[in-house]
């Protein structure tokens, strides 16, 4: 995964709650062998509504989406995660996370950003009223910042995966780092066990 230090762009406001990951990505799309081409599935069954809000052009360049309480929840799909992504969002702010789904954003890099209630309410709505409005998350901060209505928060994200996000490090790349200490603890192991 390539390193996030700092997400800068516009949003598209997403004013649901309790968005599952069949909602995100319905089932049908899960029987592709290859892991591209998932953000044509991206909510796919609510994108055949014209005035759903990704089908309206002001949010068109957004690189960061904003949803409701308890985003992600539901199965452990990955490609829910992937079809974010591929559609162009580096970042989703919400209230709640379904834990499946913030792991799993955080070992592929789309940053999850959790906010209070109102703060999220308030970002809605100010997304609604002005679609250009410009959003800073910074990692190592662990700051989301909107100038132009004077908001700056925290957010909550632990050192080890703030470190993963700056760094740019999934799951294979924790365990090379570790390469020294495994050839090590493999040439001392007994024969019979190597293979």
């Amino acid at each position: 995964m390539d390193p996030v230090q700092i997400v800068t762009g516009t949003a598209v406001p997403l004013d649901r709650s309790d968005v599952d990951t069949d909602q995100i990505i319905p089932s049908d799309w899960l029987k592709q062998v290859e892991r591209t081409g998932f953000e044509k599935g991206l909510f796919s069954e609510w994108r055949d509504d014209r005035d759903f809000v990704l089908n309206d052009e002001r949010y068109s360049t957004a690189s960061i989406l904003i949803a409701g309480e308890n985003f992600g929840v539901g199965s452990s799909r990955e490609h829910a995660v992937w079809a974010i992504q591929q559609y162009g969002f580096q970042a989703v702010i919400a209230p709640r996370f379904g834990d499946i789904f913030r792991n799993n954003s955080t070992k592929n890099g789309l940053v999850p950003v959790v906010v209070s209630h109102e703060v999220g309410e308030q970002l809605l709505r100010a997304v609604e009223a002005d679609p250009e409005l410009e959003f800073t998350i910074d990692i190592e901060r662990r700051t989301l910042e909107a100038p132009a209505i004077g908001l700056e928060v925290d957010f909550p994200l632990d050192d080890a995966t703030k470190e993963r996000f700056l760094q740019g490090l999934d799951d294979i790349a924790l365990s090379l780092a570790q390469s020294d200490d495994i050839n090590s603890f493999e040439s001392s192991r007994a024969a019979w066990l190597k293979g």
